[in-house]
């Protein structure tokens, strides 16, 4: 009987999973077992962090992919606390100009703002109207993920890229069974992939995969065999790149050899501070650590961690603290060469933003890029900790599903839509470069408990990343939950149009909404796909989101 998936629930019992040796958690049970597998050959924790995303790029393509980019938040088995983005540019030829120029001459700009996508397109609409397109040719950006995962394992693990890349090359050239929740997002597919090459790579029949339909990516195995054998240059400066190149520019865009062959990963300092004892780190600038940081310091100089877990009020002071901390990022989180940005994460700042919290929710506040369309976006994320010490929590992303639409040529790569983002007001921190970097909603995280007890987490989902990590952060230290506890537990979720979504299991929503929240019930789909991984003395923990297909395994 083939397994059908109901998004609105989930009931199934998860307990926390412990090991002395291993563990991975992430959203794709046989993309776990990659990872375990090489932690079982003798790779470290960031050796089976590439695997498993490689793995989840075959069993997950709905979420992530080689057209993407890849973040990596770590701390290494002496101690170091380290980051990783590789995450690429927009053309050098990619400016308001030559967008708005392209979109006044497309046949048909609609074509880019699908209504599917929550868009009320009107064709006769100028470009300034419309915005940044949020698919097609102008919405890609150079991918960073091939030479993402091959500096994660040249730095810092002990196996090659090929080695690690075998599992993924295996699910795609044999076939795996897709699992529900995949499924169910994999429909989007149909009507998304226009060209037949993208709809012959990732479709049968003109169709989506059903749940238990095993499916064979081959294309897609092709081009990570031929990384595993030829280094990520291949995507870069190779065939794959050729093909990349002329996807983008057949389709209008403006991609070219040199945007890709400039493209290098940067390992950089994590941003940081302290919540209630626990030290948090989280990526910085062009992405939304900042925002989990100062909602943080905010809750914490409010004492929202100090109310009772069932209380409104705990609720109303942490998506406040939230609110602000999502007014401040949406303003000044940018590409940090093009723009200075505020000390966010201050505890100085937060003191001063905490005084306009009140007993009443803060009205119209301005959230989010106009039209970029990042507030739902999806993607995976896995975390790994190792016998040693090492942990990373580790992102693989295309932006939005399947990202642009474009699949490059015969290579199975789907690039990403990341480019979105930008805006076309050139008033704007995030206005649209040449060279520059979108603003990325993507953070990986790290969190020292004690001396001896360290997290590697996060949450998936757009803007649900930076409050999801108060979430689950402020459960295990507030309140005391465990692991798994701390994923199951009921979410909140502060929206761009003002609104507080809540899961329906939420305590109190009658009483947020007599405070004056604008409280809608929304799907449990749409509160995030969170992973953990705990390395505490001599014992690894694990614990993988519910509303996902995931698991944590540990050894």
């Amino acid at each position: 009987m083939t397994d059908h998936v109901d998004l609105d629930r989930f009931d199934s019992r998860r307990s926390t999973v412990y090991g002395n040796r291993g563990m991975v958690a992430t959203s794709q049970p046989l993309a776990a077992q990659a990872g375990i597998s090489i932690l079982q050959d003798g790779g470290n924790a960031f050796d089976a962090a590439v695997a498993t995303a490689a793995a989840l790029n075959v069993v997950e393509p709905t979420s992530t992919g080689l057209g993407g980019d890849v973040f990596a938040l770590y701390r290494t088995a002496d101690g170091t606390v380290g980051a990783m983005r590789s995450c690429g540019p927009a053309p050098q030829e990619a400016t308001i100009e030559s967008v708005t120029r392209a979109l006044e001459q497309a046949d048909d700009p609609g074509q880019y703002y699908p209504d599917s996508r929550g868009y009320a397109v009107d064709s006769d609409a100028s470009a300034d109207e419309l915005g940044m397109p949020f698919l097609g040719p102008h919405a890609v950006t150079v991918p960073g993920t091939a030479r993402g995962w091959e500096a994660t394992v040249q730095k810092l693990g002990r196996k090659s890229l090929a080695d690690v890349l075998e599992p993924a090359i295996t699910y795609a050239t044999e076939g795996y069974p897709v699992s529900p929740v995949i499924a169910h997002h994999w429909q989007a597919a149909e009507a998304l992939f226009t060209d037949e090459h993208a709809r012959e790579a990732y479709l049968v029949d003109g169709e989506s995969p059903s749940p238990e339909q095993t499916v064979r990516l081959p294309r897609l195995g092709a081009s990570l065999r031929t990384v595993a054998e030829e280094g990520a240059d291949a995507v870069y400066e190779g065939n794959i790149a050729d093909t990349i190149v002329e996807e983008i520019r057949s389709a209008g865009g403006f991609m070219t050899r040199e945007d890709l062959a400039a493209f290098e990963p940067e390992f950089v300092d994590p941003v940081q501070t302290t919540y209630n004892g626990a030290e948090v780190y989280e990526l910085p600038p062009n992405n939304q650590g900042l925002i989990a940081l100062e909602a943080l310091n905010i809750a914490e100089e409010i004492g929202a961690g100090d109310y009772a877990y069932d209380s409104p009020d705990r609720i109303h002071a942490f998506a406040e603290a939230t609110k602000l901390a999502f007014v401040d990022g949406h303003r000044y989180v940018t590409d940090p060469t093009y723009e200075s940005i505020p000390p966010l994460s201050s505890k100085s700042y937060a003191r001063e933003r905490a005084q306009a919290i009140g007993d009443e929710p803060i009205r119209d506040p301005a959230v989010g890029v106009p039209n970029a369309n990042a507030e739902d976006a999806d993607t995976v994320l896995l975390t790994v900790g190792d016998e040693a010490g090492n942990l990373v929590s580790y992102i693989n992303s295309r932006f939005a599903g399947f990202g642009s639409g474009l699949v490059a040529g015969d290579t199975g790569i789907a690039l990403q839509n990341r480019g979105a983002s930008f805006s076309l007001d050139p008033a704007h921190p995030n206005s649209l470069e040449g060279g520059k970097r979108p603003f990325h909603t993507l953070v990986p995280a790290i969190a020292k408990l004690d001396a001896d007890d360290w997290l590697a987490f996060g949450v998936m989902g757009g803007y649900m990343q930076p409050q999801g990590h108060v979430q689950v952060l402020s459960n295990i230290v507030d309140y005391e939950m465990g692991l798994q506890e701390s994923l199951d537990a009921p979410r909140w979720r502060y929206r761009e149009d003002g609104t507080l979504g809540v899961e329906e299991r939420l305590p109190s929503t009658a009483k947020l909404a007599r405070r004056g929240h604008d409280v809608r019930v929304l799907p449990p789909v749409t509160f995030g796909g969170a992973q953990v991984v705990r390395h505490r003395g001599e014992t690894l923990s694990g614990a993988t989101e519910p509303r996902k297909d995931g698991v944590a395994i540990g050894y």
